[in-house]
């Protein structure tokens, strides 16, 4: 329903791009108010029918309605992604608002905690997972990307994580942080977060054939084993 039409669509990747003919698509707050292009990362909705939308989970319509139209009302399809828009329209998918990591019994949202760590002025790009920890059952572990010309040691650690503990809370803060110069990716541009959870649980990777670089993987482990700093 977001998706670029051949010879018509200006692509960018990495982006969806735009709504096709037929369909409305809008990035929402947590109050269901529409977030303009060029604003922060919101809720990715749908304000206008399509026969191709899903219509019930088999056996339990009352789950497809608490879970897809009662967020933001009966006429608003929420679709369970956070995404921002961009100046020009183009719609940006981050992850799902339902993948979440349990610390210390305070569920916290990967894409919040992600967005949380874009907004720093230093980040070009991130991708958070749990592990398991002793102390708090799971904790978060942050890939993340430097704008060019910043350079990632413990004073950027530190300010990242203070970031995040100002954005979120301090229960949000990564326990580690992984610099990679990129993150996998397929070649639609979607992170996959199974390989980096399947880095920081120490497991064989899965099948790593979709993505754009498997080279990354390579680069990931290797940092990821030489050890990051912990929050103290």
């Amino acid at each position: 329903m977001i998706s670029p039409l051949p010879a018509i669509t200006t692509t960018k990747p990495g982006s969806a791009t735009q709504a096709i003919p037929g369909v409305e698509a809008k990035v929402l707050d947590a109050e269901g108010v529409p977030i303009a292009p060029g604003g922060p990362q919101g809720l990715l909705a749908l304000t206008k029918p399509w026969p191709g939308m899903l219509r019930t989970l088999y056996g339990d319509d009352e789950r497809y309605v608490e879970t897809y139209w009662k967020r933001f009302g009966s006429e608003t399809y929420f679709v369970g992604d956070a995404s921002r828009c961009d100046d020009d329209g183009c719609f940006w998918v981050i992850g799902r608002v339902d993948d979440v990591i349990n610390v210390s019994g305070h569920r916290l949202s990967t894409a919040e905690v992600e967005s949380a760590i874009v907004a720093h002025h230093a980040v070009a790009e991130a991708a958070v997972v749990a592990e398991n920890d002793e102390l708090t059952g799971q904790a978060i572990v942050a890939f993340v990307t430097l704008e060019g010309s910043y350079e990632g040691d413990e004073a950027m650690e530190g300010e990242i994580r203070d970031h995040v503990a100002t954005q979120i809370g301090k229960l949000a803060r990564p326990k580690r942080i992984i610099w990679a110069d990129d993150l996998p990716k397929t070649r639609s541009g979607k992170i996959m977060r199974r390989l980096l959870r399947d880095i920081a649980g120490g497991h064989e990777l899965g099948d790593v054939t979709t993505l754009r670089d498997p080279a990354v993987m390579a680069q990931l482990q290797t940092r990821m084993a030489s050890g990051a700093h912990d929050e103290d």
